[in-house]
């Protein structure tokens, strides 16, 4: 296997895990830079509050899509090779939270390239290496989003509950092991993207989404 076909396909996916959906869906939708609208992330969660729910949907099926494209792609390219194709789907993930389309200059001038958290992008990924991923990991997801009422930990509850099948399957069905790898990257990476929200959750002053926002919202109207 050539060298170069590897580097190819890394290097491909991560073009389109940089691909920003978010801008292009904001910027259809309402005209507007999502980069600049609250958090300044691209990912499904931010589209929500710059353009509706159904904006922010739309980002978070594309950004799935580029997890799940990655993985595939590297299949193809390279059939049967497990470390490339766990390799591409970080990679797409990494490059869905630090984007070269999205890249920024701090006050010291500095570079820093910056995206979504990686959720999305991440489930794609989990999809890529094994389909059935999804009906474990979304109800999951929606669990957190709708019961502990916070959008950063939906994020990292995605990254978490890969590692934890990806291990089990490892262990029980003799899955390769290598996924497990993905999952322990896949969690770093989003922990990494969310350190601004892990400060605020442990001041409590993090964004509250889902059912317990609603029902704090009724409760503060009686």
């Amino acid at each position: 296997m050539s060298l170069f076909i590897i580097l190819f396909v890394m290097v491909l996916s991560y073009v389109i895990g940089s691909i920003p959906w978010g801008v292009v869906v904001v910027r259809i939708f309402t005209g507007k830079d999502v980069r600049k609208i609250g958090s300044g992330r691209t990912g499904g969660t931010n589209v929500m509050r710059a353009a509706g729910f159904g904006a922010g949907l739309l980002t978070a099926i594309l950004d799935v899509g580029k997890g799940l494209a990655s993985g595939w792609i590297a299949d193809a390219i390279v059939p049967g090779n497990v470390w490339v194709k766990v390799l591409a789907a970080v990679i797409a993930m990494l490059a869905s939270t630090h984007s070269i389309f999205y890249m920024e200059r701090d006050e010291m001038g500095k570079i820093h390239l910056r995206g979504g958290a990686g959720g999305a992008t991440g489930l794609g990924a989990a999809m890529a290496l094994w389909p059935i991923s999804i009906f474990i990991i979304l109800p999951v997801a929606v669990i957190a989003f709708g019961l502990i009422g916070y959008a950063s930990v939906t994020t990292i509850s995605i990254a978490a509950a890969a590692t934890v099948i990806f291990t089990v399957r490892a262990v029980v069905v003799d899955a390769p092991w290598q996924y497990i790898i993905f999952g322990i990257l896949a969690l770093l990476i989003v922990l990494s993207a969310l350190r601004p929200n892990l400060k605020r959750l442990r001041e409590g002053t993090e964004r509250v989404v889902g059912l317990r926002a609603y029902y704090l919202k009724r409760s503060n109207q009686h």
